[in-house]
């Protein structure tokens, strides 16, 4: 049985336990707008302990929060208006994308929008993740809070009582009218220590994946990003799928094209290889087209993750090359593959001849220069199980899978909390940040509020706007 299948037990056994405490507790569980809130005094004298005890550490850390809390939400104003751009102006994206600009995290996302292809996102991990994520972000308020002397009223959980009663979200109930009382440099401090401990806690998460990864992985495989194409005169093409043309023009091409799998198209000098989709992009320069050759990697359909070669491993990409130029052209090989499942499996491929050297055996995959990329190295070296072109595989079996994963939405999930959270809105912190930065500058309760609003119903006006572009593009 497929762990999917535990995970789906546990979400229903999570879900019948949590009924049963909500029930008998449930004297103590208050309503408040959409949640339920289950008020206890756990925690006030662990986050006592740690705020009265290092006062003067604190003073430095919250000056280093709000610097955060300040870098953070310029960062979340920029990526909104990123989406916005990509929403209003860029159809085709939204249409690949296809799910809408605000999904709220659920378990199995993965399945719901495979087309993103996100890692595997179990029940598992999304109640660790919230967890870890919620308790960490609401513990650094209360202890801020404590080192600014404003008292704490109670700690608890919150529960979404609709469809399935879930767990949602600890809390730090803070006297909000003390607080107001105090100094506009405390209160920036204690509104930005939760995305201060989310930020701290990826970075935690980081340093163990990156920890992680050196023990329990080891290269076993490349990863190639393309096979091998070329420019060609679209007037030179002389038959399509072994029929016969002449005169052809970019249009006429399209339409004697089959539309699914590969098409055929021979040339005054060689034979080249193309999907409709791939030359129905090419559009803006109909006289000259790219074409695949027509390459032994093609003709297989090969999966992009090589492991083995007739049962040799290849841990780099001139491993690869040496081994396939150590045959001769027209050989058989018996190439090792990494499927959409993340199975190995064995595909018996034919070598052909290098089109720039017919003694040279060829498989025809192309490798991508991602040394000029620095966002792409950053992302590989973080999260990806593929280092540059090379594969790495988990010596401890699936464990090592669920692990590196659960530790990979951890990260992405602490750092997408702390910038939401810093958004200029009413319903963030970032909210209340921001009318006490516009009160600290213009010294004017009255001229905060309305900037206060401003913002929140600029940005609810931003949401609407690139909900309205994406239902749009969606139907049309």
């Amino acid at each position: 049985m497929s762990f999917l299948a535990y995970d789906l037990v546990l979400l229903g056994i999570f879900v019948i336990l949590l009924g049963i405490f909500l029930f008998r507790k449930r004297k103590d569980v208050k309503r408040e707008g959409l949640l339920l809130l289950y008020k206890t005094k756990w925690g006030v004298k662990l986050i006592h302990k740690i705020g009265d005890r290092h006062e003067n550490g604190l003073k430095i850390l919250g000056w280093v929060s709000i610097t955060l809390g300040y870098l953070l939400m310029a960062g979340v104003i920029y990526l909104v208006g990123k989406v916005v751009w990509i929403y209003v102006l860029n159809p085709q994206i939204v249409r690949a994308i296809k799910i809408p600009p605000i999904t709220p995290l659920l378990p199995y996302i993965d399945k719901i929008a495979p087309n993103l292809n996100l890692p595997p996102f179990y029940f598992t991990y999304w109640i660790i993740i919230i967890a870890v994520v919620a308790i960490a972000h609401e513990f650094a308020h209360g202890i801020f809070a404590a080192r600014s002397k404003v008292p704490i009223k109670s700690t608890g959980f919150g529960f979404f009582p609709f469809f399935l009663p879930i767990f949602l979200a600890a809390f730090v109930e803070l006297d909000e009218k003390k607080m107001a009382k105090k100094k506009i440099s405390h209160q920036l401090a204690i509104l930005s220590a939760g995305t201060f401990a989310n930020i701290l806690t990826a970075v935690l998460f980081s340093l163990i994946m990156i920890g992680f990864f050196a023990v329990a992985f080891a290269p076993s495989g490349i990863v190639f990003d393309t096979y091998p194409y070329t420019q060609v005169n679209t007037s030179s093409i002389i038959s399509i799928n072994n029929i016969s043309v002449a005169n052809i023009s970019y249009n006429i091409l399209l339409n004697d094209l089959n539309s699914t799998g590969l098409n055929r198209i021979k040339t005054l000098n060689g034979d080249y290889a193309a999907t409709k989709d791939f030359i129905s992009q090419q559009n803006s320069s109909p006289d000259e087209l790219l074409l695949y050759y027509n390459s032994p990697a093609i003709n297989a359909n090969l999966e992009n993750t090589i492991m083995q070669i007739n049962g040799k491993t290849i841990t780099n990409v001139n491993e690869l090359a040496n081994e396939i130029h150590s045959y001769s052209p027209g050989t058989k090989i018996t190439l090792t593959v990494l499927g959409s499942d993340n199975a190995p499996y064995n595909k018996d491929v034919v070598l052909g001849a290098d089109p720039s050297n017919k003694n040279l055996s060829w498989l025809g995959v192309g490798f991508y220069n991602q040394n000029g990329n620095t966002l792409v190295q950053a992302y590989n070296q973080l999260f990806s199980l593929t280092k540059g072109h090379v594969y790495y595989a988990s010596q401890i079996g699936d464990a090592g899978i669920f692990i590196y994963h659960l530790l990979w939405w951890l990260i992405i999930i602490c750092i997408s909390v702390a910038l939401i959270n810093m958004l200029p809105m009413g319903i963030f912190d970032g909210g209340k940040f921001f009318y006490l930065t516009i009160l600290a500058i213009t010294k004017k309760e009255k001229t905060a509020k309305i900037a206060y609003k401003i913002a929140t119903y600029f940005f609810l006006f931003l949401l609407l706007v690139v909900m309205f572009f994406w239902i749009f593009y969606m139907k049309f």
